[in-house]
C-alpha cells in the first residue's frame, strides 16, 4: 500500500480525534450539552450533520452497487429519498426545534413523546427507546460492514491484528475511531466531525464520477451510454422491467425521513427557529449533488469496468477498485477517507442517539432518578461503547451486504417513528394510547414482513419494501386508536 494513501488515511483519522478533544472541552458538562450540543448548531453545521448522518456508507457502496447491477432504476430509491427529506425539513423540521423546547426542553425523541403524552410518559419512553436501542444496533452494524468492506477490499493483507482478517480488522479500526472521538466528545464533536466529513463525501462523488467519465478509459457519455446499451439496454431506462411495485417499493424510502431519530434530532439543535428555512436549503443542495454523484458513479462506472475489462466480484466495492486504480495514492487515501467519512459520520450519530436513550430513558428513569448530570455524562459514554460492541457482533458476518441492513433499519424506524413524529406535531388529537399502538404496530409490522420474507417475493409477484405496509398500519393505528380513546388533558392546541 502506498506511503501517499496512509498520509491521507492518518490526517483523516487525526482530525476527527481533535475535533473530539476540541468538542469536550466546549460542550460535555451537562446532559444537553453531551446528548443535543446546547441547541447551538449554525445552520451549515446541522444541514450537513443531517445530511453526513443520514447517507452512511450506502451513499458511496450500496446505491452505486445498486446502480452498478440494475442501472438508471435503482435511482428511485434516490429520488424517493430526496422528497422525503425536503418534506422533513419543511414540515418536522420547525415544528419538532419549537416543540421540543415547549414540552419540557426535552432532550431525546422518547422524552419529547413522554412530555407531549403524560399520561402514558412511562410506557412511551419505555417502548420507543426499546425500539430506538435493536434498530440502531443493526443500522450500526451496517457502518461497520462497510469499514470491513474496505479494509477487505483496499488494505488485504495489509495490516493484521492479532490473526483476525481483513474484514475484522476494518470492523475494529472503524468502531474504534468513532468510538474515541464520539466517547470523548458528544454530540458536539459528533456534529462537528460530520459537517467535514460531509464536505469530504461531496468532494469525493463530484470527482470520482468525473473521472471515471472523462478520464483516461472512460470515454465520456457518448461511449459510456454505447456500451451499457450493448450490455443491457435496460441500464439506461428509468422504467423499462421495473414493475409498479418495485418502482413503489423503491420511492418509499423517503418515508422513513420522519422517523429517524439521529437526522431529527439536528433539527432539534438547531440554534434558532429562523435558521431552519437556511439549513433546509443547504442541506438540500448538498444531498443533490451527492446523490447524483452516487448515481454517476455506479451507472458510469459499469460502463468502465466493461470498457476495461475489470471483473467486479462484488459490485457495493466499485468505489473502492475505481479509488485505487485511478487515482495518484494521496488522492485515493482522500477518498478512503470519505468511505470511511460516510460510515463513521453515521455511526457515531447511531450511536449517541442510542447512548441517549438508554441514559435518559432507562437509567435515569428507572434506576437513578436523582442521577447528576455529569453521572449521566459517563453513563453515556458507557452505552456508546456497549451499543458499538453489539453492533460489531452483528457485523462479523462478512456476506453482509450493507443495503440490505440499511433497508431494514430504516424501514423499522421510519414505521415505527414516522407517523407518530408527524401527527403528534400537526394533529393535536394525537394522544398517548395512539402514540403506543402506532410504534408497536409499525415496529412489529416490520419485524414480520422481514420474517416472511415479503419483502422478497410477496403473493407471487416481487417483494415489497416493509417500510409500506409498516408506515400505512402505524398510520392507521394512531388514528383509530386516537379516536376511540381519551386521555385527559392531551388535547393540547398545537399553533405551529
Amino acid at each position: 500500500m502506498a506511503i501517499g494513501v496512509w498520509i491521507s488515511l492518518f490526517a483523516y483519522f487525526a482530525l476527527m480525534i481533535g475535533i473530539g478533544l476540541y468538542a469536550m472541552r466546549k460542550s460535555t458538562s451537562t446532559s444537553e450539552d453531551y446528548m443535543l450540543g446546547g441547541r447551538t448548531l449554525s445552520p451549515k453545521v446541522a444541514a450537513l450533520s443531517a445530511g453526513a448522518s443520514d447517507m452512511s456508507g450506502w451513499l458511496l457502496l450500496g446505491l452505486p452497487g445498486a446502480m452498478f447491477v440494475s442501472g438508471l432504476g435503482s435511482a428511485w430509491i434516490g429520488i424517493g429519498l430526496f422528497v422525503g427529506a425536503f418534506f422533513n425539513w419543511v414540515l418536522v423540521a420547525p415544528r419538532l426545534r419549537e416543540q421540543t423546547v415547549h414540552y419540557g426542553n426535552a432532550i431525546t425523541i422518547p422524552a419529547f413523546l413522554a412530555n407531549r403524552f403524560p399520561t402514558r410518559s412511562m410506557s412511551l419512553r419505555t417502548v420507543s427507546a426499546i425500539v430506538i436501542v435493536i434498530f440502531f444496533a443493526v443500522y450500526t452494524a451496517s457502518g461497520l460492514v462497510a469499514g470491513g468492506k474496505l479494509f477487505e477490499s483496499a488494505f488485504a493483507g495489509v495490516i493484521n491484528i492479532g490473526g483476525l482478517s481483513d474484514y475484522a480488522t476494518g470492523i475494529i479500526i472503524t468502531l474504534g475511531v468513532v468510538l474515541v472521538y464520539t466517547v470523548v466528545g458528544g454530540f458536539l464533536a459528533v456534529s462537528m466531525t460530520d459537517f467535514v466529513q460531509g464536505c469530504i463525501m461531496m468532494l469525493a462523488l463530484v470527482i470520482m464520477p468525473a473521472v471515471v467519465l472523462f478520464g483516461e478509459g472512460g470515454g465520456g457519455f457518448t461511449q459510456a451510454s454505447q456500451t451499457l446499451n450493448e450490455v443491457d439496454p435496460t441500464l439506461l431506462s428509468w422504467t423499462e422491467g421495473l414493475t409498479f411495485i418495485g418502482w413503489l417499493s423503491a420511492v418509499t424510502w423517503g418515508l422513513g425521513y420522519f422517523g429517524q431519530p439521529h437526522i431529527i434530532v439536528r433539527f432539534m439543535a438547531i440554534r434558532t427557529l429562523k435558521d431552519v428555512p437556511i439549513a433546509r436549503n443547504i442541506g438540500m443542495s448538498w444531498m443533490a449533488i451527492s446523490l447524483i454523484g452516487a448515481v454517476s458513479l455506479g451507472i458510469f462506472g459499469r460502463a468502465y469496468a466493461v470498457r476495461n475489462g475489470m471483473d467486479v466480484e462484488d459490485p457495493e466495492t466499485i468505489f473502492i477498485i475505481l479509488a485505487e486504480l485511478l487515482f495518484h495514492p494521496l488522492v485515493t487515501g482522500f477518498l478512503y477517507a470519505a468511505l470511511l467519512a460516510a460510515v463513521m459520520s453515521t455511526i457515531s450519530s447511531q450511536l449517541l442517539v442510542a447512548s441517549s436513550s438508554l441514559t435518559e430513558d432507562f437509567y435515569r428513569l428507572f434506576f437513578r432518578k436523582e442521577a447528576t448530570d455529569k453521572e449521566c455524562v459517563g453513563v453515556g459514554r458507557i452505552s456508546v461503547v456497549l451499543v458499538g460492541l453489539v453492533a460489531a457482533v452483528i457485523a462479523s458476518d462478512p456476506d453482509s451486504q450493507v443495503l440490505g441492513l440499511v433497508s431494514n433499519a430504516w424501514a423499522g424506524f421510519g414505521a415505527a417513528f414516522g407517523p407518530l413524529i408527524i401527527l403528534s406535531l400537526m394533529w393535536s388529537r394525537t394522544n398517548g394510547a395512539g402514540a403506543i399502538a402506532g410504534m408497536v404496530v409499525g415496529a412489529a409490522t416490520v419485524m414480520i414482513w422481514i420474517a416472511l420474507g415479503w419483502n422478497g417475493e410477496f403473493m407471487g409477484g416481487p417483494g415489497v419494501y416493509e417500510i409500506i405496509p409498516g408506515f400505512i398500519a402505524s398510520f392507521i393505528a394512531i388514528l383509530i386508536v386516537s379516536s376511540m380513546t381519551a386521555d385527559a388533558g392531551e388535547y393540547q392546541h398545537i399553533t405551529r
